[in-house]
């Protein structure tokens, strides 16, 4: 995978053995403006009742926020589409584009998880998903696709299907690509739909995958 700076951020990490009273405070005491982000998504988290970033979360977005890539380790429940997401909103906010991000998973149950949560999110800021998996009309989902997204939500399979078949769509601007659960995704027999999809995306874009520990 192409990656100029590449941060590890894992949910769970070896614990010191030496307890940090002041330290522990410190890190309860993280607020979501204090992890850089703009005040709308700091009220769309607000209103979502998170009170406070979760470990992946804090660990993760900063370091998103300096525009590296990252391979995130984080179990289900974690809050590791939140740790993606926020990051990815702040970055359409600062340059507003179609087709700016891709977030390909295994199963098309977790595609509609994310993208209830990218809306949820984004809601106040006008932003536009579409889920794109297997078991769907074709047709239907080229005039979705046609209204060009900012966010594209897809399992491997039915989005090479678009890209191989479906005029007019191309991701060759797209600026993030996110692989969640990535090893489930290859565990699934995706690679081939994977590496084609690689080589008809920019190598200059960032890189999030994440993972199962």
């Amino acid at each position: 995978m192409e990656s100029e700076t590449e941060a590890t951020v894992s949910e769970n990490e070896i614990k010191e053995t030496v307890n940090d009273d002041d330290s522990q405070t410190k890190e309860k005491s993280v607020t979501w403006k204090g992890l850089g982000l703009v005040d709308a998504l700091c009220k769309a988290c607000e209103q979502l009742k998170w009170k406070e970033p979760s470990k992946i979360q804090r660990e993760s977005i900063p370091v998103a926020l300096q525009g590296k890539d990252i391979i995130g380790l984080a179990e289900t429940g974690s809050g590791k589409t939140a740790a993606f997401a926020l990051p990815i909103l702040q970055a359409l906010l600062q340059n507003p584009q179609r087709y700016f991000a891709l977030i390909l998973t295994p199963t098309r149950e977790l595609a509609f998880q994310i993208s209830e949560q990218f809306e949820a999110l984004g809601s106040s800021i006008g932003v536009k998903c579409a889920v794109i998996v297997g078991g769907m009309d074709m047709m239907s989902q080229a005039l979705i696709l046609a209204k060009k997204p900012h966010i594209l939500i897809a399992t491997p399979g039915r989005l090479l299907d678009h890209l191989e078949n479906t005029k007019g769509f191309s991701l060759r601007a797209l600026k993030y690509l996110v692989m969640d659960e990535a090893d489930r995704i290859l565990n699934m027999d995706f690679e081939v739909e994977v590496d084609k999809i690689l080589k008809v995306i920019p190598r200059e874009r960032r890189t999030f995958c994440f993972r199962l520990p």
